[in-house]
């Protein structure tokens, strides 16, 4: 061998031992210096959380914890998704329907803030506030190390496993958590790599309400029990004068394998162990909203019965088990990068100018993750906070927001491959008729059912928070439309038999509560708003609120655009029902009637699609919410196709709003601008979130505060911009970004029940396949003359309008695609 070549030998192996060097120091799992994890799915870091939001978390859907892994005191804060102040109670008031004809003629007259104060006195429900969702426990592990060596922390979404490494004394330590929904607990798994060296206290401490102790009210008891056993009761506080009604349990049960274990009082003390496994369980006696019989005691005892029969392997695999056959449908990979093998806070920063495409990939990934984890059928639906919430006094009470949070929640539950997940959705629309019909009644004078912008776990559906919030009388509406999107993922006949009530009861209201707006021939709501900017113009001023106590402003107006758009979306998904099921033509009939009065969509004078049927102004240009493009996404009013003279309206919106604000709205401008085809500007809005907007966790922030919507919008978002299927057809890499310009799709759902997997090289399609869970033609969006096979045998592709093909399909055959 020459010299020449000797050298270029010498480099390439010296470039292999700095790589596998750097991924030794990289790698948390990582014990041949290759990296050994995909850092599409791992999250990890070289530090503890120093606070709750850096945290990881882990859940069941119904129990919740997160996990600091700290090495000296370590703290796991749990959640039971019930646990909320206060019980079942009523909002409604009496006769308020008596005073909407003189607030409406005060809005429609000029007078939002006389109009503003009427509806304040006479139709908010009472009381004006709701409960709070709260924290139940605390799990404290006292080590008592100091200083460790080689810490690492991570959360391997493939498994859903929380761990924690580190050496003390030549002593290599382990800590595993995970959520178990098969046992109904949390774990957590402590080993050493060298017998007889795990020793440390634990105990379950209660939350107290710093803010408003009392003690009398708010009581909780810690007991050391039984033979290695930490036990918590206690009930929900009274809040606005409802009576706490919930009652709760919550254990530790532990299992040392060899060593010692004592209990005084409420610590657990366990001395040189070989290994100990900790079970977290917890109950209340809710049964459902109105119902809070059922025996706390007995559920724990009948979890630590069955935990008492499964050896911790078992129970591992269990759990296992049941959360891959959620999270492995869908695999989103995207470019890996040398950054892409950083600790995650450190990939968060260095995106911003080294590109990381494959953290979007976790993103996605960290989304479907949070919703496994706080949503499954026959829990409560994920709230502002998911199931993660550790105060008495969460910001917005961490429950129910419906103008855009609980909605954005949901948003990748259907395209995500988690369809069973959004049952706890469904079920909480369903049960908010029953108060919802007291309020159309009461409150409106109108039959069916309407919702506002907030309930809580015992859903209460009246206007609450003040009448700049509570004239928001869509929320059901919205939330309703996502039944509709079950129906068009799913195609399930019987389920849209199941929610047909649901949908003719909202539209019902509305054909009640729609009046006809002064010299036009339109229909519009009233009153209104638009969540939650506040008009500027003609008897908009700020004002002193006596619901709130302060100055503040109104956004009381008739026919905000956003009402208009979610009502045309109902009444067209109702039509579209009415017609499938074969009921109710006449009222359907009647219903799209309606809908072709209802305000179209106009321009203002400023060039911006009109947020309100007046061309207000804005009080706040750059306002957080965008609320009059909910046309676009999620809805179905707006789109570059069918509406192409409103989209330079529409971008001059998102222009003027600007790409910051809270986590929530940067995750819905980056659906916005891939709804628009412009994936460079939504992966721009994504990176901006990234650095702004999102905890080291990949907890999305608000406000300062944690919400779980931002992370689960993204998680739509990042969907968005590679699959579209809201207009009919498939459309595949529609907003597809620069830096994503290779990658694979697999498992990923579009609407006509269809399951995607697919690849891309050079920003260009490379493969495809389509399988048919309902056996309907499939509309695919392609500009190359394709071949369709299904069992080797070529399927006829008919040509239809702008670029669409359609082939038919069997319920569950499997289609590829060549010539891409």
């Amino acid at each position: 061998m020459d010299l020449k070549k000797l050298t270029l030998c010498a480099i390439f192996l010296m470039g292999n031992f700095l790589i596998a060097q750097n991924n030794t120091n990289q790698d948390p799992l990582s014990k041949t210096g290759q990296a050994s994890f995909d850092p599409a799915t791992v999250l990890w870091y070289n530090q503890p959380a120093s606070k709750w939001e850096e945290a990881l978390p882990v859940g069941n859907g119904r129990l919740g914890a997160m996990v600091y892994g700290k090495y000296g005191e370590e703290i796991i804060q749990f959640n039971e998704d019930t646990y909320y102040t206060g019980g079942p109670y009523n909002s409604v008031v009496k006769g308020g329907y008596k005073h909407l004809p003189e607030i409406q003629k005060l809005i429609f007259n000029g007078e939002p803030i006389k109009a503003h104060k009427l509806f304040g006195r006479t139709m908010m429900g009472y009381p004006v506030e709701q409960m709070k969702y709260q924290s139940m426990a605390n799990l404290h592990l006292f080590f008592g190390n100091d200083s460790v060596e080689n810490y690492k922390r991570s959360l391997d979404l493939k498994t859903g496993i929380v761990t924690d490494t580190y050496a003390v004394n030549n002593v290599n330590y382990t800590k595993e958590v995970f959520a178990s929904a098969i046992d109904q607990t949390i774990a957590i798994r402590i080993t050493a790599d060298k017998p007889g060296s795990i020793s440390f206290d634990a105990e379950l401490r209660g939350v107290r309400n710093s803010a408003h102790s009392n003690y009398a009210t708010d009581y909780f008891q810690m007991d050391g029990i039984g033979n290695g056993q930490l036990r918590l009761t206690g009930k929900s506080a009274d809040y606005l004068g409802i009576e706490g009604k919930l009652k709760y349990e919550a254990q530790i049960k532990a299992y040392p394998e060899g060593g010692s274990m004592d209990m005084d009082d409420t610590i657990l003390s366990i001395k040189n162990a070989d290994a100990v496994t900790l079970y977290f369980v917890a109950a209340t006696n809710f049964v459902n909203y109105k119902d809070v019989s059922a025996d706390q005691q007995a559920r724990v005892a009948e979890m630590l019965a069955k935990l008492e029969k499964n050896t911790f392997t078992k129970i591992k695999e269990d759990a296992l088990t049941d959360y891959k056959n959620f999270f492995d449908r869908v695999t989103l990979n995207l470019p890996t990068t040398s950054s892409s093998f950083l600790p995650t806070d450190e990939r968060l920063t260095n995106a911003q100018s080294n590109p990381d495409p494959q953290l979007a990939s976790l993103c996605y990934n960290f989304g479907r993750y949070l919703l496994i984890s706080s949503s499954r059928p026959g829990t409560q639906p994920a709230n502002l906070q998911g199931i993660w919430n550790n105060d008495m006094n969460p910001a917005w009470d961490s429950k129910y927001t419906t103008n855009i949070n609980i909605q954005m929640n949901y948003w990748a539950v259907e395209s995500g491959n988690l369809s069973e997940l959004s049952e706890p959705l469904t079920t909480m629309i369903k049960e908010l008729t029953d108060q919802g019909s007291q309020v159309a009644k009461e409150h409106y004078g109108a039959s069916g059912w309407v919702f506002h912008q907030n309930t809580d776990l015992w859903r209460t559906a009246a206007p609450m928070d003040g009448p700049t919030w509570g004239t928001f009388t869509v929320g059901g509406a919205w939330l309703t439309t996502h039944m509709w999107e079950h129906y068009l993922f799913t195609q399930d006949e019987e389920y849209l038999k199941e929610i047909y009530p649901v949908m003719k009861g909202s539209v019902e209201f509305f054909m009640d509560f729609l009046v006809q707006y002064p010299g036009k021939d339109w229909l519009v709501t009233n009153p209104s708003n638009s969540p939650e900017n506040p008009p500027e113009g003609k008897g908009y001023k700020y004002f002193y609120d006596e619901i709130t106590g302060m100055y503040y402003f109104t956004t009381i107006a008739a026919g905000s655009t956003i009402d208009m758009q979610v009502l045309k979306d109902l009444f067209s998904y109702y039509g579209s029902a009415s017609e499938i099921l074969g009921k109710d033509a006449d009222f359907a009939k009647k219903v799209l009637e309606a809908r072709k009065r209802l305000v179209p969509s106009q321009i203002g004078k400023d060039g911006t699609l009109q947020e309100w049927t007046e061309d207000y102004g804005q009080m706040e240009k750059n306002h957080r919410h965008a609320s009059h493009l909910y046309g676009l996404y999620p809805g179905k009013v707006i789109s570059v196709n069918k509406t192409p003279e409103l989209i330079e309206p529409v971008k001059k919106v998102l222009e003027l709003r600007g790409d910051g604000a809270s986590g929530w709205s940067r995750a819905w401008k980056t659906n916005l601008w891939a709804r628009l085809g412009d994936g460079d500007r939504a992966n721009k809005v994504f990176k901006g979130y990234l650095k702004e907007q999102c905890f080291p966790s990949l907890f999305a922030i608000c406000a300062r505060q944690f919400q779980v919507d931002g992370s689960l919008g993204v998680a739509a978002g990042i969907t968005e911009m590679l699959l579209q299927s809201h207009e009919g057809y498939i459309d595949l890499l529609p907003a597809l970004p620069s830096e994503w310009a290779d990658g694979h799709f697999d498992g990923v759902c579009a609407r006509g029940g269809f399951e995607l997997d697919f690849s891309w090289k050079n920003k260009a399609l490379t493969s495809l396949e389509i399988l048919s869970k309902a056996g309907i033609p499939c509309n695919l969006k392609t500009d190359k003359k394709i071949k369709v096979y299904s069992d080797g045998q070529q399927i006829k592709v008919k040509k239809l309008k702008n670029g669409i093909v359609e082939f038919k399909t069997t319920k569950g055959k499997t289609y590829t695609i060549a010539g891409l």
